[in-house]
């Protein structure tokens, strides 16, 4: 009788308790999210920064009599250092947070880029432009800043191990297997049209961009997570999945750069700005959302909220750039997160 008792008080507490670390999960989930929103918050405005002290040393150098080269300088190296610096923190962010959450705090560094180039890089407005830029930009600003605010809040809360094991499995999935086979075919179909029939649009160009972009950020998310185990105790770097997540993300990382090279010879940067991160965020989401699961088990009405979030940003981020000088040239870098943010600057 008393072993019956017992047993009934036992089962009467286990629903507390399962949901006491429910609650502790979840709010450990929204910890691990919001360090990898600051961080790669902190990264993308660090790079932004850099991007427009290293303009402002090619300015000014263009402007006077100072015969060195723009590497000799030390606001040139300043720039090289903060650059190096943000894309670490935005690389570190993948470690922590879902890659749907990462992916659109891009439009962090187009905000900073509209602001810095008013103040630091001083552009001139003439007064009948004042309303069509000047104050678009800052419209912009702020939808972007909306947009992000939502993307914070109700970004998804998938948190898993990096694990080799856990890689492989999502590698090897039908899900992910389908996606890979309509994008190379969609790639491959982009890439013969543009080599082939001369379709330079920026659209298909970009789109070339965003499909690569995808990939790099699944296995620049891999490979930061499992770094972050093996740093932390848990080795991982004797699985062969982690260097072959490495070599992809180089690689596509490499040709990305090669495609934004060839689009801005042809295109305005504030053009390839806009398109490019609607373009890349969207395909990385999708990329994330099929390969990381990010959003299974998340309600609709979250999952409404986050795709309005990204809808804000994309408005915003077209405002800013929308009205920008054509003659600003496009110095293209690879970013972790796939996106010219120069275009903004």
């Amino acid at each position: 009788m008393d072993g019956a008792l017992g047993a009934a008080l036992q089962l009467q507490q286990l629903p507390p308790t399962s949901s006491a670390d429910s609650a502790s999960e979840a709010s450990f989930s929204y910890k691990e999210n919001l360090i990898g929103a600051l961080l790669a918050i902190f990264g993308h405005l660090v790079v932004s920064i850099a991007l427009n002290l290293q303009k402002y040393c090619h300015i000014r150098l263009a402007g006077s009599k100072d015969p060195r080269a723009y590497f000799k300088t030390k606001t040139w190296w300043l720039g090289l250092f903060l650059m190096l610096l943000g894309e670490l923190g935005v690389f570190a962010s993948y470690a922590f947070a879902p890659l749907s959450l990462i992916v659109p705090l891009s439009a962090v560094s187009m905000i900073a880029s509209a602001i810095i180039g008013i103040i630091f890089i001083k552009e001139k407005w003439k007064p009948k432009d004042f309303l069509r830029r000047y104050v678009l930009s800052f419209v912009g600003c702020g939808l972007a800043i909306v947009g992000t605010y939502l993307l914070v809040t109700f970004a998804p809360n998938s948190h898993e191990k990096m694990t080799g094991e856990n890689i492989t499995r999502h590698l090897v999935s039908w899900p992910f297997l389908l996606y890979m086979l309509v994008e190379i075919v969609l790639f491959c179909l982009l890439l013969y049209f543009y080599k082939e029939k001369n379709a330079n649009s920026v659209v298909v160009i970009l789109l070339l961009v965003a499909l690569l972009g995808s990939m790099t950020v699944v296995t620049v998310k891999a490979v930061a997570g499992m770094l972050m185990l093996s740093i932390q105790g848990t080795l991982q770097l004797h699985y062969p999945i982690f260097y072959v997540m490495l070599v992809c993300m180089v690689a596509t990382a490499v040709y990305q750069a090669a495609f934004l090279s060839q689009a801005s010879q042809m295109y305005d940067s504030s053009l390839i700005a806009s398109v490019g991160y609607i373009l890349s965020t969207t395909v990385a989401i999708t990329a994330g959302a099929v390969f990381y699961l990010d959003f299974l088990g998340e309600d609709a009405l979250h999952i409404c909220m986050f795709a309005l979030g990204c809808l804000i940003a994309f408005l915003g981020v077209f405002l800013i750039t929308r009205n920008r000088k054509k003659s600003i040239p496009f110095e293209p870098y690879i970013s972790m997160d796939a996106m010219p943010d120069e275009g903004a600057g």
